[in-house]
Parts: C-alpha cells; structure tokens; sequence
C-alpha cells in the first residue's frame, strides 16, 4: 500500500527536507582537494548532532546487510552509490556522490547531489555534461509527478532524458516512497514505458534519483557489500530529491536557495 500523507505529516516533512537540503549545500561547499570522505562523513554527523536530528543511514541494514556505519554515503569516480566513507583522500578532478538522508520528529528525507573536487573548472567538458544531464534528468522525473499521471511517466522521462544524451541509466537501484520508512512503496526505476503503475495522487511522497553512468549500466558490488560500482570502471553519477506530490503540482521538499 502506498501511503497517503496527511497535511500534519507533510509539515513535518517538509522540516526534515529542509534540513537535508541546508546540511546537503553546507557539506557540498566543504568539499575540496586533500580531504577525505571520512572528513565529509564527521561534518555531516556534527551537522545532526547541532539541530537534533537521527541520521536516516547509520545502522540501516536491509536485506541482510550489514548495518551502515556512517551518516553519509560518498562515491566516488566510477563508485555510483552508498560508498562508505573512511580514509580515502579526495583528489582535484574526482566526481564526488554525497548521499544524505535525516530523521525529523519521525519522518525522514533524503537527497544526494554529484560534484567535482576542486570546482569544474577541475573536470573536462564530458564529466560537466554527464553531470549537467543526471541533473536534467532528476527534473524530468519531477515535472511528471502530477496527480492523474502514472509512475511509469516518471520512469520514462528520467530514461529519455538520459539516453537521449548517450548516457546508460543504472537499473539495479531505483527511487523509492518515503515517509516514516526511508524506503517505502512505491519503487520508481529510472527506466520503463510510459503509462504504465498505479495513478500517481496528492499527498504521495516519493524520492527519485537517477544513477547514470558513462559506458554499461552494469554493476558490481564492493566486498564491504554496500559500495556499488560501474562494471566497466566508466564514471557515474547521481542526483535525488524527496518531492510531495500535491494538487499544485509536485513540490520539492530538499530543495533550498543554492542548491541542486
């Protein structure tokens, strides 16, 4: 069952949202060349320490994996998601994932943004697009969560808009509902025919993240049986938004001024 959120519950996570988004920027801007993502993974627990929020990662252990240890996923190069955070020193060029999520009075949001360590003035023309249209591809998703249209139209536009470009749209890891539970139903793969699911309604609240990569969609999984990389070791990247889907239209709850 897909749950409906009622106005008082929307409130609430509109505040969680909100606190992803401004911890989410604030991590964004602290990324530079000589730290490491165990740095980045220090900022954001203090971050939740400061405003009294649970992380929505540490612990998470579905399907028998192990419990996440860490606030914050960082990926990076050809890492597309939930790369654990550790020793491992950022270089001038590398593409950054930082995926993030928190627990307010209840109710969690969720959102990861891709960015390259020095600035792009670090990266090349091809790693700028392929961000530029993970991004544009996070959007498309979002313009079709309007009440009446179906979960498939969503699917469909984050695929077009990636392969139209020439990129590959992971299929392993899908967006997904998101309320009490970090993870709810329904499941929104990047890919798929339109018109097709159950008719999207106002007060559903969804995550959608595309994961694009360069060369195969293919993935492999990392011994720590968390970090998820490219088969053919082919950069990836990745965008997300939790997004309340209401009679106006969809609303962006992890957006804040400044950021993705």
């Amino acid at each position: 069952m897909i749950h409906i959120k009622s106005s008082p519950e929307l409130t609430r996570m509109r505040q969680a949202g909100r606190h992803v988004g401004e911890i989410l920027l604030a991590l964004r801007e602290q990324v530079e060349p000589g730290m490491t993502t165990g740095d980045l993974d220090r900022a954001a627990a203090a971050a939740i320490r400061e405003r009294a929020l649970q992380s929505s990662f540490l612990g998470y252990a579905p399907g028998g994996a192990p419990p996440y240890p860490a606030v914050v996923c960082t990926s990076v190069n050809e890492e597309i998601v939930h790369g654990i955070p550790g020793e491992r020193e950022l270089h001038s060029g590398d593409v950054l994932k930082i995926d993030f999520g928190v627990i307010c009075e209840g109710f969690h949001g969720d959102s990861a943004v891709t960015v390259v360590v020095g600035g792009d003035a670090a990266s090349d023309e091809l790693t700028l697009r392929m961000i530029e249209v993970t991004r544009a591809s996070l959007y498309a998703g979002v313009e079709q969560l309007r009440v009446g249209n179906r979960l498939g139209d969503v699917s469909h536009a984050v695929q077009c808009a990636v392969e139209k470009a020439g990129f590959t749209v992971v299929r392993d890891f899908v967006g997904h509902g998101i309320g009490r539970k970090l993870h709810e139903k329904p499941q929104i793969p990047n890919f798929g025919p339109a018109g097709r699911g159950p008719r999207l309604r106002a007060g559903m609240v969804v995550a959608i993240e595309p994961m694009v990569n360069l060369g195969t969609h293919e993935v492999v999984m990392r011994e720590d049986r968390w970090t998820a990389a490219t088969a053919d070791g082919q950069l990836s990247c990745h965008f997300e938004h939790t997004i309340a889907i209401t009679e106006n239209g969809p609303e962006i709850l992890t957006q804040i001024p400044g950021s993705h």
